[in-house]
């Protein structure tokens, strides 16, 4: 009888054990699967992150950033004080330079390309005869770094070139918008260069979509 009573308990017992471990085996691999799709969303996320990036331009200008003691990395969400204080180096720029004859020529083809619509909602920087039309901080640097260039660099910068260089502080200026901008370009199959992305030419095709990242840096 005894013998009888601990084999039915030693089958019991092993039936138990047996039901634990398919139990175990269950709960492990539904855990694995959450936290598997969880690294996999981060890494696409990451990636897309990383992707998106990519039009934040970094180091020192070419020519005029050794000149001006400046780098795109000063203008960062990451240190406001050095923002604006680079926007102000591009900014006296353009309360101390004129331009006259072909350079204000120059000038005035340049800047009606682009605005700062994200600040003040000027048609472009500069109205037809030259005069600021936007009073933002912004402005001010890109007007500056134009006048600049033209007067000091007018042999080595051509007009795209100079408006190229705009479009990269600009960017730096409103690095969210801007990283949106860029994917509604690529999805639309427009390469997503710094004229493409800054200038009133694909001006607005981002609206109705959602912006992440920063969104302003340095003053208005």
């Amino acid at each position: 009888m005894k013998n009888e009573y601990a084999l039915k308990y030693n089958k019991e017992f092993i039936i138990q054990i047996f039901l634990i471990l398919i139990l175990f085996l269950l709960i492990s691999y539904n855990v694995g699967r959450v936290w598997g799709n969880d690294i996999q969303s981060s890494s696409k996320i990451l990636i897309n992150s990383n992707a998106v990036s990519e039009i934040i331009p970094r180091g020192i200008p070419a020519i005029y950033g050794k000149e001006l003691g400046i780098r795109y990395d000063d203008v960062s969400p990451n240190d406001p004080q050095k923002a604006d204080q680079t926007i102000v180096i591009l900014k006296n720029l353009d309360l101390t330079l004129s331009l006259d004859g072909e350079n204000l020529q120059r000038y005035i083809q340049t800047l009606t390309q682009i605005s700062c619509e994200y600040c003040c909602g000027a048609k472009s920087i500069i109205f037809e005869n030259g005069q600021p039309a936007c009073g933002c901080a912004h402005s001010y640097a890109m007007r500056g770094l134009a006048k600049y260039l033209i007067k000091n660099h007018g042999s080595e910068f051509t007009d795209d070139r100079i408006l190229e260089e705009l479009g990269k502080w600009k960017v730096l200026f409103f690095p969210g918008i801007h990283e949106t901008k860029a994917e509604v370009l690529k999805t639309q199959g427009i390469k997503a260069d710094y004229i493409n992305l800054a200038s009133n030419k694909y001006r607005g095709i981002e609206k109705g979509k959602t912006s992440g990242g920063s969104g302003m840096v340095g003053g208005c």
